[in-house]
Formats: C-alpha cells, sequence, structure tokens
C-alpha cells in the first residue's frame, strides 16, 4: 500500500484514534531515547582529551592490580618450596629471603604506582566530568530562554526545575562516582581472565561459565527495573510540580481550608514516587546476590579443580592462590557494576529527560530586522489575524504512516478568527469582553510571544514578523494582572527595565505611580528590600511598583492587563489622572473587566469567541445597545446593589 494510501485528515490531535496516537507516542520516545546520548556527547566532546588520559591511568592502574596476585603467588610459591626442602631435609636448605625480599619489592613498587596512577586518573575525570556537567546545565538553561512560551504552556514549571536540577544532578553523581568505578571494573575483569587463562586454560574455561550467567541475570534484572527507574524520574518532577504549586498557593491554600486536598494530593504522588523508588530499588539490588552465589560456585568448582592440578604437579601452590584471587577480581567488578546498575540506570533515565529539552523546537531564527524600532512610530494594525493553540502537529511522519492535519479544517479551533481593527498612534485603546474571550492572546500576539497563523500584525505598516523579538518587544512597556517582583531594593525593581536609569528618573517614574509618598515613608525609602515572597509590601503596592517600572521605560506602546485590578477606589482615581499625563502621544492598549475604567477611551474593541464583534468608543458602543452595552449596564446595575 502506497505511502499516500495511508493519510489521514484530522482536526486536532486530541481527534487521533488510540493506534495513532500511541505509535505517535512511541515514535517520540523511541526517537528520544535513540539520540539521548547523542545529543548530550558535544558537551563531552571538548574534554575528551583529559578523558582519555584519565581513562589511560585508570589502565595503567588496572594493570598493577592484576599483577598482584601472580607476585603475591610467588612468594607463597617460594615458601612452600623453601618449607619441602627443609622437610625433606635437603643440603643448603633454607628459606630464601633475598628472593623473597626481591618480590617483595617488586610489590611495593607494584602498589605505590597502582595508588599513584589511580589519583592521577580520579583527578582528571573530575575535572574533565565537572566542566560537562557545568557546560550541559549552562546549556539547559540557555535552551530554556530559547523555548517558545508554548512550551511553558504544555508542562509544569516544577517539572521543567526538576529537569534543570535534579536529572543534571542525577547524571552528574553518575559520571563522577559511577564511571571510574565502571571503567575500573571492565579492566579489572579483562585483565583478570587474561591472568587466569596465563596460569591454566582449563581451569579459566571453567570460570568463563561465570560471564555468561552474570550477563544474563544482569540483562534480565535491567530490563525489568529500566521503566520503574524511568518512572521514579517522572514523578520526581510531578513531586516537584506538587510542591511548586502548594507552596505558590500557600495563602489561597489555607483560606479555603484545602490543607487536608493538598496533603492527600502530595500523598499520591509521594507514594507513587515510593512506589516505583522501591520497585527499581529492589530489582536491582537482586543482581549483586544472584551474580555473587554464580561467583561462589565457581570458587568451589575451580579450588577443587585447582588442588587436584597442584597435586598432580600441573600447576604450583601460588598459582592456585592467585587463581583464587582472580576469581574475586572476575567476581569484585561484577559486584560493582551491579550494585551501580540503579545509579546508571537513574542517569539514564535523566539523561533522556535532559535530552527532550535539548531536542525541544526552538523559537524560529530570526533575520536582521528591516528597519530600527527607533524610526517606527505607534500605530497598530491588525489584518485578518487567525491563531489557534492547537496547531502543533503537523505532517509527522511514523515509520509507514503519515498524519496529515488539515489547516482549513483546523481553523475550527482557531481561539482568535480574522481579527481586523485599526488603532492610530497615540489612541488609547481598551480591549474588553467575558473571560476565554481573546483579550489576553491578542496582546501575547502583538509582542509575538507567539506566532499567528495567518493574517498579519503591523506597526507603522511594517509587518511584526519582519522585526526582530527582542527589537520589538523593547517598543513595549507591561503591567500584567500577576505582579513580579523580585528580591532587591525598590529602586532595582522599578529600575528593572532600564538599569542605566538614574535615582532622578526612577523617582520620576514612581512619582507618575502614585508610589513616591508610599516608598518614603518607609524607613529606608528606596533602598527598602522586598524580599523574596515580596510579601512585606501589599498587592496593590506591588501594582503601583510595577506600573512605575513600565512608566520609566517610556515604551512607546503601553500594555495594561488588568492593570488596576488591585489597586483600590482612591488610588485608582489618583492613577487615571496621571495616566492622562503619561499616556499622551502614546499608543496603549488596556484589558480591564471594570468597564468604569475605559469610559474614556479612544477606541474600544468588544471581543467574544475569538472575535471581534463591537468597536468604537464608549457612547458609540452604549448607542448601539449591543453587547457592549448589556455588559457595561449588567456591571453598573451589580455596583448599585
Amino acid at each position: 500500500m502506497s505511502k499516500s494510501n495511508k493519510k489521514t485528515n484530522l482536526n486536532s490531535y486530541k481527534e487521533l484514534n488510540k493506534n495513532i496516537k500511541k505509535k505517535v507516542e512511541k515514535y517520540y520516545r523511541k526517537k528520544t531515547k535513540k539520540n539521548g546520548l547523542k545529543v548530550l556527547f558535544p558537551f563531552l566532546k571538548p574534554y575528551l582529551f583529559l578523558l582519555i588520559c584519565s581513562v589511560l591511568c585508570i589502565v595503567v592502574a588496572t594493570v598493577f592490580y592484576a599483577l598482584d596476585p601472580r607476585f603475591e603467588g610467588m612468594v607463597t610459591t617460594q615458601l612452600m618450596k623453601d618449607a619441602l626442602e627443609i622437610s625433606e631435609g635437603k643440603i643448603g636448605a633454607k628459606v630464601h629471603l633475598d628472593i623473597i625480599l626481591g618480590i617483595i619489592r617488586t610489590l611495593v613498587i607494584i602498589y605505590l604506582s597502582r595508588i599513584i596512577f589511580t589519583y592521577t586518573g580520579s583527578v582528571l575525570l573530575t575535572k574533565s566530568i565537572q566542566s560537562f556537567v557545568r557546560d550541559l546545565r549552562q546549556a539547559v538553561e540557555q535552551k530554556i530562554r530559547r523555548l517558545p512560551i508554548s512550551y511553558f504552556d504544555k508542562n509544569q514549571i516544577g517539572d521543567i526545575l526538576s529537569r534543570i536540577s535534579n536529572d543534571v544532578d542525577t547524571l552528574s553523581n553518575a559520571m563522577q562516582q559511577s564511571f571510574v568505578q565502571v571503567v575500573n571494573g571492565a579492566l579489572t575483569f579483562t585483565f583478570a581472565i587474561i591472568m587466569m587463562f596465563i596460569i591454566n586454560i582449563k581451569m579459566a574455561l571453567i570460570t568463563i561459565i561465570i560471564v555468561p550467567l552474570s550477563y544474563l541475570i544482569s540483562k534480565y534484572i535491567v530490563k525489568k527495573s529500566q521503566k520503574y527507574f524511568n518512572s521514579q524520574q517522572k514523578f520526581l518532577g510531578i513531586l516537584n510540580s506538587k510542591v511548586e504549586e502548594m507552596y505558590t498557593g500557600f495563602s489561597e491554600i489555607k483560606l479555603y481550608g484545602k490543607e487536608k486536598d493538598v496533603v492527600d494530593e502530595f500523598k499520591i504522588v509521594n507514594g507513587k514516587l515510593r512506589e516505583y523508588g522501591f520497585k527499581s530499588q529492589f530489582m536491582s539490588s537482586l543482581m549483586n546476590p544472584l551474580i555473587s552465589i554464580v561467583c561462589y560456585f565457581g570458587i568451589i568448582v575451580v579450588a577443587g579443580v585447582g588442588v587436584f592440578n597442584v597435586i598432580n604437579g600441573i600447576i604450583v601452590i601460588g598459582d592456585l592462590q592467585a587463581f583464587i584471587r582472580y576469581i574475586w577480581q572476575v567476581n569484585q567488578p561484577l559486584s560493582q557494576i551491579t550494585q551501580l546498575s540503579n545509579v546508571m540506570q537513574s542517569a539514564y533515565a535523566a539523561s533522556i529527560r535532559i535530552a527532550e529539552v535539548l531536542c525541544e523546537e526552538e523559537m524560529d531564527e530570526e533575520e536582521k530586522s528591516i528597519v530600527e524600532v527607533s524610526e517606527l512610530g505607534s500605530d497598530v494594525e491588525f489584518e485578518n489575524v487567525v491563531f489557534s493553540y492547537d496547531n502543533e502537529l503537523k505532517n509527522i511522519e511514523i515509520e509507514e504512516d503519515v498524519i496529515n492535519i488539515d489547516k482549513t479544517e483546523n481553523q475550527k479551533k482557531d481561539t482568535l478568527k480574522n481579527i481586523s481593527a485599526k488603532i492610530k498612534s497615540g489612541q488609547m485603546v481598551a480591549i474588553v469582553g467575558p473571560t476565554g474571550a481573546g483579550k489576553t492572546t491578542l496582546i501575547n500576539l502583538l509582542m509575538r510571544f507567539y506566532e499567528i497563523n495567518s493574517g498579519k500584525i503591523k506597526i507603522s505598516g511594517i509587518d511584526t514578523k519582519k522585526i526582530r523579538k527582542e527589537e520589538l518587544r523593547s517598543m513595549f512597556g507591561m503591567v500584567l494582572q500577576d505582579t513580579w517582583l523580585f528580591k532587591g531594593s525598590i529602586y532595582e525593581n522599578i529600575a528593572y527595565g532600564k538599569e542605566d536609569a538614574s535615582r532622578e528618573e526612577v523617582m520620576t517614574a514612581a512619582k507618575n505611580a502614585n508610589i513616591d509618598k508610599f516608598i518614603r515613608s518607609l524607613p529606608n525609602g528606596y533602598d527598602t528590600i522586598i524580599n523574596e515572597e515580596a510579601n512585606n509590601i501589599s498587592a496593590g503596592e506591588k501594582q503601583l511598583l510595577t506600573i512605575a517600572r513600565a512608566f520609566l521605560v517610556n515604551p512607546k506602546i503601553l500594555i495594561l492587563d488588568e492593570a488596576t485590578s488591585s489597586v483600590d477606589t482612591r488610588l485608582e482615581k489618583m492613577l487615571q489622572d496621571a495616566m492622562k499625563k503619561i499616556l499622551y502621544g502614546r499608543t496603549s492598549f488596556v484589558i480591564a473587566h471594570r468597564l468604569s475604567t475605559i469610559v474614556n477611551a479612544d477606541l474600544i474593541l468588544v471581543m467574544n469567541n475569538g472575535n471581534i464583534i463591537e468597536q468604537g468608543t464608549h457612547e458609540e458602543l452604549l448607542n448601539q445597545k449591543g453587547f457592549y452595552a448589556n455588559l457595561y449596564y449588567s456591571q453598573f446595575e451589580t455596583n448599585i446593589l
């Protein structure tokens, strides 16, 4: 069947049938897992030389470690030989201390060399791994800055933070603590097998049986436990999201008496984390005792064969001693690796989660703006703007199946539909409408937080897509309903958008926002420190500070999204009076639910269900006796009541 015959036109991702949806998810999981380590390798590449040097040091140290049993066996062999000669009464029989001391001196050199090379290898490895982790953490942080806002809409903040911190730390600890042991274990195992073959081939072949048995046991348990480690990392991210959510809404939770509910939710997620943590640790911990049983069985068999060979003069007693030591050297790395399997599996799961972030589609690279924003005016035009949040799954090829979402069909899910409006420079534009009408979405599109599906948004006749986002956003000042202040002085918070602002400029902005008097009443004035939660000032004062911050930037276009929602009536009146002066000659967009605050707007855009259904001045809209008039009078009646 041809590929074209397998195309399916769907309205949205939600309408995918279960089989296709599973293939989509399987495709992305497979793709990420396949490329996960490849994604991280470039960060390790600059430090490969140090890493190789550390591995070479570990190799040399392991060679010396492999020589230990052989030389120790020589001492035993010489002592046994001398003891037998003395017991048989041979002439000149004695303990040859010179030979034994010579072997011991060689052993001392071997011991010291092994210590020196092990230490050097560890230092070089630490430097390379920590440098790699530093670069990786910086790359993840920078990647987060390049991701579109839609990524944060789809992912919980706590989970994103977990990937940046917990997952990177898990990978770092695994590489730092486990890499040396894994490399050292593999080399020790290899050299021990070689030395056993040198001593006696038949006994070595018997011992080799341990290897495939141990491998099969490890493979089976890793296969069973890896899914639990993946789930463990996943629920760790969910737990962080829950904690972040609980502490962010701490006051509301206390107010509505929801402590028990959030604790119950936390217990559920915490219980899942405990469940998968227990299962992963339990499964991985089975490897060490099972492999040890196999090794003990091998030692018993080899010891019996070895005694027979010593009695028959096939090998000397020192070689049997060395051989038993080599069996332990085989068992030791196998035990180490199996003990580290849980760490390595956690690291592998963490690497996949980090790779998922690094592989996320970034905002498109932008060309240089075709015009200097300083030369632009502030008139704005929306021309047949269409936008949908459900426009992300396009032409995904999965093996032989192609899922194709038809754009014309998908317009049924559009958030904004053919929005058109012209705003002249210096006008105050109010955007009103019920919740979910698309008011904030329209503003987000204006600043290119999202890209429109079709149509154009122009500033001074220039398509905003032809202006770099960073330069475009420098034209705007914005005050959100949810205030954001950081730990620092009031002066630093106001000057956040203009770091080179003078103290006089900051004070002027504060006066225009009617917050200067309050600031001066504080013990330290403008140097008063706002704490991390910004709860040492009121909600209204926080809002006024963010308004002062926007005024300081002196933007060409000012956006107020429910900016007065936290300001009382008295301060609101003072703020409106100040705005008349500050907004003069500047285009402004005001989103407000309280229609009494925008009666003086030059243009009011009334939105509902993603459309501009009415537009005009306050008086014009009241005369139309339509949606706006009903909305306005309903608020007026409510206020009277």
